[in-house]
């Protein structure tokens, strides 16, 4: 059961009914994690703010997923699990693609995002070298780092909130 509830549109604000809008517009629907944010018109606002800013960045959208079916995982986020897991088969993931980022493999940014994730950043001098060695610049860690950030955010909300899954469940 929910423990803190999604806005419905009849109790948005007419500021929250725009962004509502704008949410449905790209994605066809309003995810309940948006509804559950808004309670908070400020972390809502902080959150699409921070995810635009990111989908602007030097990751392409594949390695953003990985990114947060890896961080959904190690958080046991069902909801983030789930969502990411349908948005990854439409960024180009394959099934296997997308089971070896929930565990933080298969390529150098679910490595790294995993190795920041269960470190809580305190990753290694010889995490930071293979990170660097398997290709990945500085603007490509900073953004991994970004990310992991960015979803332990959601997953933590989730958490807390124990947000209605509207995307095909995945099982943790």
């Amino acid at each position: 059961m929910t423990r803190i509830p999604s806005v419905t549109d009849q109790q948005a604000s007419p500021q929250t009914q725009a962004v509502f809008a704008e949410v449905k517009n790209l994605f066809g629907m309003v995810p309940n994690l948006i509804r559950t944010l808004a309670q908070s018109p400020a972390a809502l606002d902080a959150y699409l703010k921070f995810s635009g800013a990111l989908s602007q960045g030097a990751l392409a959208p594949a390695d953003r997923e990985r990114i947060a079916l890896g961080v959904a995982q190690a958080n046991r986020c069902a909801y983030c699990l789930s969502a990411h897991s349908l948005i990854a088969k439409g960024a180009g993931l394959s099934p296997e693609s997308i089971a070896a980022a929930r565990q933080g493999e298969g390529n150098a940014v679910a490595v790294f995002a995993r190795q920041v994730t269960e470190k809580r950043g305190a990753i290694s001098h010889e995490d930071l070298q293979a990170a660097r060695a398997a290709g990945l610049g500085d603007a490509q860690l900073v953004e991994i780092v970004a990310g992991v950030a960015l979803n332990v955010l959601t997953n933590y909300i989730n958490n807390v909130a124990q947000t209605e899954i509207d995307f095909p469940v995945v099982a943790l």
